[in-house]
């Protein structure tokens, strides 16, 4: 997501839009991307922190860019298999 402060033309667009579509009541939008991916660690904390770095030095700019770390259920597929990775979501623009 973009930082406080930090332009969101997506997200004003949106919010500019919501009127026509009857949803006035819905405002302070701002439209970022996920990203979802697997990761193979004996510890969540192991997990987190690979995914922490990952965000920091390639899939976020912390200048204008905030990021979380979210822990999700494993796919059916992963859940089935001996590894079973670790499912972990990054939030971004």
């Amino acid at each position: 997501m973009p930082r406080d402060g930090i332009l969101d033309p997506q997200g004003r667009a949106v919010e500019q839009a919501l009127p026509h579509l009857g949803m006035a009541m819905i405002g302070d939008v701002r439209v970022g991307r996920r990203v979802e991916l697997s990761v193979r660690a004996d510890e969540e904390s192991g997990a987190r922190a690979v995914v922490d770095r990952l965000a920091q030095d390639l899939l976020a700019n912390p200048l204008v860019e905030r990021w979380t770390v979210e822990r999700l259920a494993a796919a059916p597929a992963a859940a089935a298999s001996a590894a079973d990775p670790a499912g972990v979501a990054e939030g971004g623009p």
